[in-house]
């Protein structure tokens, strides 16, 4: 008895593996074991740099803050420490986003902490 493959279920596999890899570069694109490769490095490197994207805005809001804050004569952690003080909950974006398109506001802020 012949041994059974299913061949149509093994292409369409290997086609929606190959559509998926559809703009990578020579044999990436069009070989099935360079592209299944490439195709799962890819999903690994999606996955761990959606966490690492958390980590680097967080980052761009702390410099941010640290920025603005010292030309008003603040650190940041000073600046911080005193928005905890006076209860003060604002996030780490909202306080970016103020110090880098509305100046006014994250000064009248700078000053509601100092006192």
């Amino acid at each position: 008895m012949p041994r059974s493959v299913n061949k149509v279920a093994s292409r369409e596999r290997r086609k929606k593996i190959l559509q998926l890899t559809k703009g990578y570069f020579g044999r990436r694109k069009n070989v099935w074991t360079v592209a299944v490769n490439t195709w799962e490095k890819g999903q690994l490197y999606a996955y761990r740099d959606r966490k690492q994207k958390k980590r680097n805005f967080r980052s761009l809001w702390i410099m941010r803050i640290n920025a603005a804050a010292r030309l008003h004569g603040m650190t940041y952690s000073t600046f911080m420490g005193n928005l905890n003080k006076k209860e003060i909950n604002l996030s780490r974006k909202v306080l970016a986003d103020l110090a880098m398109n509305h100046p006014q506001a994250f000064k009248a802020i700078v000053d509601l902490v100092k006192k």
